[in-house]
């Protein structure tokens, strides 16, 4: 990584980026007045505070290369297992499975990813998983809810393990003339999907008026959407020699980043709604929980991946 110029400005420009939301934030803190406001700054600084932990845990990722990479996102997978199963409808008879879903088949899915094992890690999870989760369930002999039971936890795996797994395996594309596994097209992916999520709330708190859908997220309307896909785009457009693609195609990507990200909030927001919870958990002051976090890359990394590697 050190001799690597364009992560080095990729790091730097994150970490500006950082100490001057945290110089607006403290600055903030001192000068507003209310208690209604002093809340939403802490809660602001508390979100800026999460940012530096979490960016730190990927520069230190990125200094072991891509090993370091797959084990930090398939930390991130446990923790967001985890908070999707405490949230869900199970039952005692589901306890091995789920024991074999985080002892096995997430170990067994990033060591294919590590291995860069490409035609086993793509189809691990939907097939063989798919059909070891409901075996092993069934044989327990509790047929109440079953099938809600077993949707559950495939849900789970899929969304919090396989669609996850996606972001590290860009580390083994094989792209004429870029070297993917530096791990810059993997901070592309987080730096466009991240900065959209922030974006949209940005844009939203400033001019948004009409809602896209109330009921299951009320802060997002359709200027802050348009506003941040926009303003997301233009800045991946902007970080296009990064990448392996030209300023249009990145554009290109960046819009399709940021409208897969959108589709994965909203429809992780909707089970949040279906749970009657207003966070995954409480791991990330500020944030909630690590789903509530990676709730838009969970879609963006997969077609990101599958769009480059067809492509490119």
């Amino acid at each position: 990584m050190i001799d690597d110029r364009e992560l080095l400005w990729l790091f730097g420009g994150v970490a500006v980026t950082l100490v001057l939301a945290t110089a607006a934030g403290q600055a903030l803190r001192l000068s507003v007045a209310g208690a209604g406001a002093r809340d939403t700054i802490a809660n602001v600084n508390a979100r800026i505070g999460a940012w530096w932990l979490m960016s730190a845990a990927f520069v230190l990722a990125s200094l072991t290369g891509g090993i370091g990479s797959v084990v930090l996102f398939a930390l991130v997978s446990v923790l967001a297992l985890r908070e999707f199963v405490t949230l869900s409808p199970t039952s005692r008879a589901d306890h091995r499975a789920l024991a074999w879903a985080f002892f096995i088949v997430i170990p067994v899915q990033y060591v294919l990813v590590g291995v860069e094992w490409y035609g086993l890690f793509s189809i691990m999870i939907p097939v063989y998983a798919f059909l070891l989760l409901a075996t092993r369930m069934v044989l327990a002999g509790e047929t109440e809810r079953f099938l809600e039971r077993a949707a559950t936890a495939q849900w789970g795996l899929m969304a919090c393990v396989y669609c996850v797994s996606y972001a590290p395996a860009l580390l083994l594309l094989d792209i004429d003339g870029y070297d993917a596994s530096s791990g810059k097209l993997l901070l592309f992916l987080v730096i466009v999907v991240q900065a959209s999520d922030v974006l949209q709330f940005v844009w939203g708190k400033l001019l948004g008026r009409r809602r896209i859908a109330p009921t299951i997220s009320p802060n997002k309307t359709w200027e802050g959407f348009a506003g941040g896909i926009a303003s997301a785009t233009l800045l991946g457009t902007g970080l296009w020699w990064a990448t392996p693609f030209n300023p249009w195609q990145a554009a290109a990507m960046s819009l399709l980043i940021g409208l897969a990200g959108f589709a994965g909030g909203l429809v992780m927001s909707a089970i949040k709604r279906d749970r009657g919870v207003k966070d995954y958990g409480g791991l990330l002051p500020g944030h909630g929980g690590v789903l509530d976090r990676i709730d838009s890359l969970l879609f963006a990394a997969p077609i990101f991946f599958h769009v480059t590697r067809f492509f490119f």
